[in-house]
């Protein structure tokens, strides 16, 4: 297989089921998480109401991730996976039904937000075990000598998916209404299932099957903080999503700053998801591996001026370049981070390290969500905006300094190994 083979992981018939699989499920959650936005915001007009939509889903994403990876090593993936399909399909049908005029014709605004808000702190728990559960069982679809194409591909997905759920719920919330809008985020769900069904079963590589919980997660943690690159890797994307979380306040600039409405919202909220496709593509035929860190140092800087360029911006197209911007320079820093984690975990810890990688960067979207939400109403939301835009650059700045060793992170020879192991 040629060393420059840009469709190297797209040969394996599995990982072209697991990608559609992924695409539809991405597809589902971008898609439903901004209708909620949206109908949570017209019912509230409260900036601190999106946080906590944010909150709700992340407490129990945190609270469970060290569990749950746990749990990810010790049983069989493609089951866990259709399990955590099956728990969202649920989740999915319950928002139709609160979003449903006639269903809730009798329920009181406070009634409608609090159904909302529990049914997403159930998400929050099946993303807890869907992102670990999908990290590994990449890992054991393809050869570790396809692992950073694979690792693009897969992103490219997750980002096509980011792209297209978003724009489809802007103009479905203005052609559908919020309620027929969900039924088609649950017909996503159902097609993921069919689609996974046909790929087969895979062995459980963890040597210490039965191993006690506390031991196993104790392991998990020491492994990520012992490996520096790890650990630097996952610290800096943390900070940059936590303070550079704009799209949270998305649903305020398309409807009382920018004055776009629905369209101009889905457009919004797809352009950031339209830069990093861009990068993905093109990534998959020119590798990101050689100077990894300096790169990955770049593009996160490159993310926080894209943020404050989108705070203080009051045309709605520069707004859209500057959220096409920072999706373009997310999607470095993502390739770089996934190749890393990919390249550097053992196969035995993949759902234990998938874990602290989600409540370290997974999590921090809500968590970014909810300081938005908080910044915003405290210092109002474009001053929020560049407060996190400003932070997410001084973040890059301090670690560049203090972390020569990250600065020149070269992965080409983790690279060579695996292909030559």
């Amino acid at each position: 297989m040629s060393k420059h083979d840009a469709y190297a992981a797209l040969r394996y018939k599995e990982f072209n089921l697991f990608l559609l699989v992924r695409f539809a499920m991405v597809f589902a959650w971008s898609m439903q998480f901004v209708v909620i936005e949206w109908e949570v915001y017209s019912i509230t007009k409260d900036p601190l109401s999106l946080g906590i939509i944010g909150l709700m889903e992340v407490i129990p994403a945190v609270s469970l991730a060290l569990f749950a990876g746990h749990i990810v090593d010790q049983k069989e993936k493609k089951t866990l996976f259709m399990r955590c399909i099956m728990a969202f399909s649920v989740i999915s049908f319950g928002l139709f039904l609160i979003t449903w005029p006639e269903f809730i014709k009798d329920f009181s605004t406070k009634t409608i937000l609090v159904c909302i808000y529990f049914l997403v702190f159930l998400g929050g728990i099946v993303r807890a075990f869907l992102g670990p559960t999908i990290f590994s069982l990449f890992s054991l679809i393809v050869p570790k000598k396809v692992y950073p194409n694979a690792a693009t591909w897969s992103s490219s997905v997750w980002q096509l998916g980011v792209v297209i759920g978003p724009a489809v719920a802007g103009f479905c919330i203005h052609w559908i209404g919020v309620h027929w809008s969900m039924i088609l985020v649950f017909g996503f769900t159902v097609v993921s299932l069919l689609l996974l069904s046909k790929i087969e079963k895979k062995p459980i590589l963890n040597p210490k099957i039965g191993e006690p919980v506390f031991k196993s997660l104790k392991q998990g943690i020491d492994f990520v903080f012992s490996n520096k690159i790890i650990l630097t890797a996952i610290s800096l994307d943390m900070i940059a999503v936590l303070f550079g979380g704009a799209v949270a306040l998305l649903p305020i600039y398309a409807q009382d700053i920018l004055k776009v409405g629905p369209e101009g919202f889905g457009i919004l909220r797809a352009a950031p998801a339209v830069g990093a496709l861009l990068t993905m593509f093109t990534s998959a035929h020119f590798p990101l591996d050689k100077n990894a860190g300096k790169k990955l140092l770049m593009a996160i800087f490159g993310f926080g001026c894209s943020i404050i360029i989108f705070g203080i911006s009051t045309s709605f197209w520069l707004s859209v370049f500057a959220l096409f911007m920072s999706g373009l320079t997310d999607g470095i820093s993502m390739i770089i981070r996934q190749t890393i984690l990919q390249l550097k975990t053992p196969d035995d810890m993949r759902g234990r390290v998938a874990s602290v990688n989600s409540m370290f960067v997974g999590s921090s979207n809500e968590l970014g969500a909810f300081e938005s939400g908080i910044t915003a109403k405290w210092m109002g939301t474009v001053t929020a905006v560049v407060f996190g835009g400003t932070m997410t650059l001084l973040t890059v700045i301090f670690t560049g300094f203090i972390s020569p060793t990250f600065r020149k992170l070269d992965l080409r020879k983790d690279l060579q190994d695996h292909q030559n192991s």
